[in-house]
This record gives structure tokens, C-alpha cells and sequence, in this order.
């Protein structure tokens, strides 16, 4: 076998086994604004794997998916969703709001 045939097998191979990094994530886990209110408030994902999240702002305000520790922002109009994609996480706790309701209760998404 050529070595261009070899190498097409093995990329193959690695595709078809899931060993490809970042091939497919998980679905989405769904994070609710609705006017201050945040659901939920725990998020368990696993450690050193990319996590997708859907932001869903059900409510008649804006609301503001914001995390220091996780580098993230994002405003979310009224009615509508987004997606953010997190990288690969280091086991720990992270916190998560709404900054546009600073009173609403933080979220916590914990990496296992």
C-alpha cells in the first residue's frame, strides 16, 4: 500500500472511532433567561471535553450569559437563543449570570 493510501486509512480510522478531538460534541445543554430568572443554576459537565451551550432567552428583556472565570460573554435578545461552544475544561467550579440582572441568582457549572 502507498503511503497516501496508508495515511487516508488512519485519518479514516480515527474519524470512525470518535479519537478526532472536537469531531462531535454532546448536545447542547440549555441554559433559560427569562426576566432575572436563570435555570438552571448547576450545570455538570465533563472535564477536558468541549461543552456546547444553548442560551435561551425566553423572557421580554435582554439577558447577558456572562462568566469571568470562563472567558465568556454573550447577549441574548429577547425571544431568541444562541450557542457558545466552552473550550475543553480543567476539572474545578465555574461560576455563570445574567449581567443585565444582578440580582438573579448565579449559576454554577462544575467540571468533572
Amino acid at each position: 500500500m502507498q503511503i497516501a493510501g496508508r495515511a487516508q486509512m488512519l485519518f479514516l480510522s480515527v474519524v470512525l472511532s470518535g479519537g478526532l478531538a472536537g469531531a462531535a460534541l454532546a448536545d447542547p445543554i440549555v441554559v433559560e433567561f427569562h426576566d432575572g430568572k436563570l435555570s438552571p443554576v448547576r450545570i455538570e459537565v465533563p472535564a477536558s471535553s468541549p461543552v456546547k451551550i444553548e442560551l435561551n432567552n425566553t423572557g421580554k428583556t435582554p439577558a447577558e450569559f456572562e462568566s469571568h472565570k470562563l472567558h465568556v460573554e454573550k447577549v441574548v435578545v429577547p425571544h431568541s437563543k444562541s450557542v457558545i461552544t466552552l473550550r475543553p475544561l480543567d476539572p474545578g467550579q465555574y461560576d455563570y449570570f445574567d449581567d443585565f440582572h444582578e440580582d438573579a441568582p448565579k449559576g454554577l457549572l462544575i467540571a468533572k
